[in-house]
């Protein structure tokens, strides 16, 4: 069933919605209320959202510097300054770009899923929201798994277990502890929640800039630990595991960064979560959603600040651990002081040896802190200690902890814009309460499938921050091609963009191939989101997924109402190409032996996109030959779309009438093309949708199948 009728741009839309008729403002609030959950959300001043941000950004702190000396050794900073440039010169004009293109805080997902449509479409979003439920998700559970190991390895607490598996059983109960203490935060609201991020942000950047700042002064004053460093890096003694350039020259020493760099890429965790937060940012006063330009210039704001800011503090934090703690301090070393795995048996033959090889080295994973204890041989100011150590590591402990905050509010944001709207997911996951007791749920699940290492978890978290970033690297090159107004293909392609997609490709790549665990993580949440979306959309696909008619012109107004209150309604459903509207009548008229007086109402129905589940199609009617013609378009369902014109009528006067001929389907082949293709055996579905929509029969439309 087709139309090419589409609503002239000159003039009004009308939105019919049950009895009533809204004008087109009416139409924009309400479509405001179904798609966009956060609309009534409480909105913030930009720096205050980029505290929010922050506590997963700023909160990799706590680790990333021994992530970088773990996978580059002392060659750090040089693997940091690479970090940085891809930062500042990759990632940052990409997200630059999203932002602007998808201010209600979709992201890279809500990009593709505009320029891509169909079930295609909407597979590519459910697998974009596997990775982004990997990186939310392991955001939480790896940033409480760190909290934890901060609190039980503080001298102060002494709660670090005698045995190894006491220790880790000790480390599950904190981190769940800190998980659901951060799901009951979040109940509360988000004003809450923003006010308390801006404190600890605020405060643990003051501390770190106090620990690193002082080491770099001594640094300054102790130069011979700086020619200590470079000695050991002319010596060939890099501590990088499974590199095997020996050489020393800078060429070398480029190469190993560039080949190391992408197991540094937790440093990049805080791009796609800043743009999530957009919907919480303030923009210009009585700025409205047609025009966003304050809200967008503010987050261009906020991820150009957090980005400086980062890369300050990961160039200066991995020199001074690359500098002033000792290898095997930091990392697993034997006897001769070579580089072994961390779960590798000593090569020396001494139990004591062995035993005492058993546990992390007292840097790992909380380099900053320990240096804030002053536990190595260098104390690089006074007042580092077990009172300063303490203080910083309190504060680590609540920043890592509340890090979850943002990736909370990312996935607030992002599940409710899709799922539901895609009838892949019930209704009450638009409300932000349920969501929140179910993602605490599932966190406790994955840090119990971890036992709360911060090691595992890290190849999932930065597999999920890679394809999040090379998702959103796609979709800005697409957007560029698609709306530039050159002619050449060459020309349009945005060469920049695409240099910077092909750096995250090989990063990708090279992190799911070194850490192919990540992948596989990342591939059970998108089997589930995969499994439970379509199982819930087969569930849902009987349900009347209409929000109401939007009539072209008055004329087709005026037609409307006539339409609605005529004594005897007879609708005919009619495929154009088939069979002429005259060919048509006369055969239904003799087949379903009805009056020649009595007016009829073919519906030509054309089906735009089949994958979308609300419907809100565009209506044009008109009178020919003492017949109506209803031309509906962009409908989503042929069978939805009849229901929606008999029930409204319904509401009005009497109950219409739906004549059909029989269909050749089969009763398989019938049902498959309903939940896929939006037609196929479409009287029994119209007779099931009236059922399960209208529960008086008296007011059900009469369904009637007739013909040869």
């Amino acid at each position: 069933m087709t139309t090419s009728e589409e609503p002239p741009s000159n003039k009004s839309t009308t939105h019919l919605e049950g009895s009533g008729i809204h004008d087109s403002e009416d139409q924009n609030s309400t479509n405001e209320k179904i798609s966009d959950p956060n609309a009534k959300s409480h909105k913030s001043f930009w720096l205050w959202v980029m505290c929010l941000t922050g506590v997963d950004y700023f909160s990799t702190l706590a680790y990333q510097p021994s992530i970088a000396y773990e996978n580059a050794g002392i060659l750090a900073p040089f693997a940091t300054i690479v970090l940085v440039l891809v930062t500042l010169f990759g990632a940052l004009p990409i997200y630059r770009y999203v932002a602007k293109q998808s201010h209600e805080g979709q992201g890279s997902i809500g990009m593709l899923a505009q320029l891509v449509s169909g079930w295609v479409g909407k597979i590519l979003v459910l697998i974009l929201l596997g990775f982004a439920a990997t990186d939310f998700v392991i955001t939480k559970t790896l940033s409480a798994a760190d909290a934890a190991e901060h609190l039980i390895h503080n001298p102060l607490f002494h709660i670090e277990g005698s045995h190894p598996s006491e220790e880790i059983h000790i480390r599950i109960v904190a981190t769940c502890f800190l998980l659901v203490l951060l799901g009951a935060m979040f109940l509360r609201g988000f004003r809450e929640v923003i006010m308390l991020a801006v404190f600890l942000v605020f405060t643990y950047l003051v501390l770190n800039a106090l620990i690193i700042g002082s080491g770099l002064i001594y640094i300054a004053n102790h130069p011979e630990t700086v020619q200590h460093w470079l000695e050991l890096i002319r010596e060939g003694k890099f501590y990088v595991e499974g590199i095997s350039i020996q050489s020393t020259d800078l060429l070398s020493i480029v190469l190993i960064c560039l080949i190391i760099f992408p197991k540094l890429a937790l440093g990049l965790s805080g791009f796609e979560t800043g743009v999530a937060m957009m919907p919480l940012i303030r923009g210009k006063e009585n700025e409205g959603e047609k025009d966003p330009s304050g809200r967008i210039s503010n987050t261009h704001r906020l991820l150009v600040t957090a980005a400086v800011i980062m890369s300050i503090y990961l160039l200066t934090s991995s020199l001074v651990v690359a500098v002033l703690i000792e290898p095997q301090d930091i990392l697993s070393l034997d006897s001769q002081g070579n580089r072994v795995a961390a779960s590798a048996p000593t090569v020396a033959g001494e139990q004591g040896a062995a035993e005492s090889n058993t546990k992390k080295p007292m840097a790992a994973n909380r380099a900053i802190a320990f240096l804030c204890h002053g536990e190595g041989k260098i104390r690089v100011a006074s007042f580092c200690g077990p009172i300063f150590g303490t203080i910083y590591d309190l504060v680590t402990v609540v920043i890592l902890w509340f890090a979850g905050a943002s990736a909370m509010a990312g996935l607030l944001n992002l599940v409710p814009k899709y799922l539901p709207r895609y009838g892949m997911a019930p209704e009450w996951a638009r409300a932000n309460r349920p969501l929140i007791i179910l993602f605490t749920f599932i966190n406790l699940i994955v840090t119990l499938i971890f036992s709360a290492s911060v090691d595992d978890q890290g190849n999932a978290y930065a597999t999920g921050v890679l394809m999040l970033i090379t998702s959103a690297c796609i979709a800005s090159v697409i957007h560029r091609i698609q709306h530039s107004g050159k002619r050449s293909l060459i020309q349009r392609i945005p060469w920049g963009f695409a240099l910077i997609t092909l750096i995250f490709f090989y990063t990708t790549g090279a992190v799911v191939i070194e850490k192919p665990e990540g992948i596989k993580i990342a591939g059970f949440f998108i089997a589930t989101i995969l499994a439970t979306s379509f199982y819930s959309r087969f569930r849902r696909s009987r349900e009347l997924r209409f929000s109401g008619f939007l009539p072209i012109d008055a004329e087709s107004k005026l037609y409307w109402d006539t339409i609605k209150h005529l004594e005897i309604s007879v609708l005919v459903p009619h495929r154009p190409g088939n069979t002429s509207l005259n060919q048509k009548e006369i055969m239904i008229r003799r087949e379903h032996r009805i009056p020649r007086d009595l007016p009829m109402v073919f519906v030509e129905v054309e089906l735009s996109d089949a994958s979308e589940f609300i419907q809100e199609p565009l209506l044009a009617i008109r009178e020919e030959g003492g017949r109506f013609i209803m031309k509906i378009s962009r409908a989503a369902s042929i069978a939805h779309t009849l229901v929606a014109v008999a029930l409204e009528m319904a509401k009005v006067g009497r109950p219409p009438e739906i004549h059909f001929g029989w269909t050749k389907d089969s009763v398989l082949s019938g049902t498959l093309g309903f939940l896929i293709f939006g037609e196929g055996n479409v009287p029994w579905m119209v007779r099931d949708l009236i059922v399960r929509a209208e529960p008086n029969p008296e007011k059900r439309p009469l369904i009637v199948v007739a013909g040869v």
